[in-house]
């Protein structure tokens, strides 16, 4: 097991990165053993199953990825992915009333140009 400090892993978050690709990085706060990271790929959790797909809905839900990205980094057809969090009821779309009526209204306006 390697380790760094917090203060290191700020300056250098890349080779403390490039450490846990090899062996799992025990971050160090102070004399303090605080978090432990590890390479998915080089631990081989990736490949789990199931692993891809629920780091995407994770992500997916609380906002720290796209619905394409997440879709991408479920190994997943677009449609499917939105299949799928939609099953555990995520809404794909975030959107106020009064956005979604603006959407509307633009689509009336462009349907009618046509």
């Amino acid at each position: 097991m390697k380790t760094v400090n917090v203060s290191g892993l700020k300056n250098n978050p890349s080779e403390a990165l490039r450490m846990a690709h090899e062996d799992m990085v025990l971050v160090m706060n102070r004399n303090e053993p605080d978090a432990v990271m590890v390479g998915l790929k080089s631990a081989k959790i990736i490949g789990m199953p199931g692993v891809r797909k629920a780091l995407a809905t994770a992500l997916f839900k609380d906002g720290n990825l796209s619905l394409a990205r997440s879709a991408k980094l479920a190994d997943m057809p677009l449609a499917s992915f939105i299949a799928h969090v939609s099953r555990l009821g995520i809404s794909v779309i975030d959107q106020t009333a009064d956005e979604v009526e603006d959407d509307l209204d633009t689509l009336d306006q462009w349907l009618n140009q046509a």
